[in-house]
């Protein structure tokens, strides 16, 4: 497997991130932030969707219109927008082993894998498939 340079954002990671919580330690933050100084540092498309959905369903609250928290936290210098190429579509319909069926975490997956980044997430059931040495991932 190649040296990983890069790493991409689980959508609970990029929330955390950007409001500034306490779910992800200093040294998390530190170890993000030098992903996005190296200009190293991704998010799926699918995790505006992601975001989107949770705020209009009050999971989360962004204390601004989430348009303009998203375009505001895309102005992160260092964090760059992954678009759900061809690639990552067809890569996230098959994925090796077995994977559970939610297609955002599918396509995240598959965005790390197609950058040959590492993922950074707390989910359990992407930590687990990391495990099987199908995804290289951070835990948060």
């Amino acid at each position: 497997m190649p040296i990983i340079h890069k790493a991409v954002l689980d959508t609970h990671a990029f929330i955390w991130l950007m409001q500034g919580s306490q779910d992800l330690s200093y040294q998390n933050v530190q170890k993000i932030e030098d992903y996005s100084r190296q200009q190293a540092l991704y998010i799926s498309a699918i995790s505006l969707w992601e975001v989107a959905m949770l705020e209009k369903i009050g999971r989360i609250i962004l204390h601004q219109p989430c348009l303009q928290w998203l375009e505001q936290a895309l102005e992160t210098p260092g964090l760059f927008l992954e678009s759900i190429s061809p690639l990552i579509a067809v890569e996230s319909s098959n994925l090796p082993g077995e994977f559970h069926g939610d297609p955002a975490d599918r396509l995240i997956v598959a965005t790390a894998r197609s950058l040959q980044a590492h993922l950074i997430t707390r989910d359990s059931r992407i930590l687990q498939y990391s495990q099987k040495g199908h995804v290289l991932c951070i835990d948060v």
